[in-house]
């Protein structure tokens, strides 16, 4: 029997997602909900996009302080094309940590964890093989920025 391939990972393309100001909607029947509008930013690499305001991410902070990450947003190429981006994962790390990042202090990208799993979707031909993979990517948080690099998993 033939063993599977092992996944490796190909850099595909970098974001840089601009951010509102963080709401707190308090403790909901999900947990305690904060929502992050996102309000611009720019996609490069595979594809050039600029990140449409009106995108946002729901956030669940867990008991622990732990943060679980949903994200939608859509980008917009030159050509006019939409690209519909959704992310999911997780930002975890000590309190103070995670308490710096909240007040948008620096902190190093190594002192917490931030990693998700990118989504796209397209109606545009030239883009469709970006539906066809899946991508991860390590992500660092600033006081109104996230940035990261997906990578598609091959």
């Amino acid at each position: 029997m033939t063993a599977p391939a092992v996944p490796g990972l190909e850099a595909a393309f970098d974001v840089e997602v601009l951010l509102g100001p963080l709401e707190d909607h308090g403790t909901t029947r999900a947990g305690h909900r904060r929502v992050v509008p996102i309000v611009g930013g720019r996609v490069s690499g595979l594809f050039e996009a600029e990140i449409l305001p009106g995108g946002a991410d729901w956030q669940i902070v867990r008991p622990d302080g732990g943060v679980e990450i949903d994200t939608r947003y859509s980008a917009r190429t030159a050509s006019g094309s939409h690209v519909y981006l959704r992310t999911g994962g997780v930002r975890s790390g000590r309190p103070d940590v995670l308490s710096a990042l909240l007040r948008g202090e620096p902190v190093a990208p190594s002192e917490y964890y931030f990693r998700i799993g990118v989504q796209l979707e397209t109606a545009d031909p030239a883009l469709a093989h970006l539906e066809q993979s899946i991508f991860v990517a390590s992500a660092v948080r600033e006081a109104d920025t996230v940035r990261y690099t997906a990578y598609r998993v091959t």
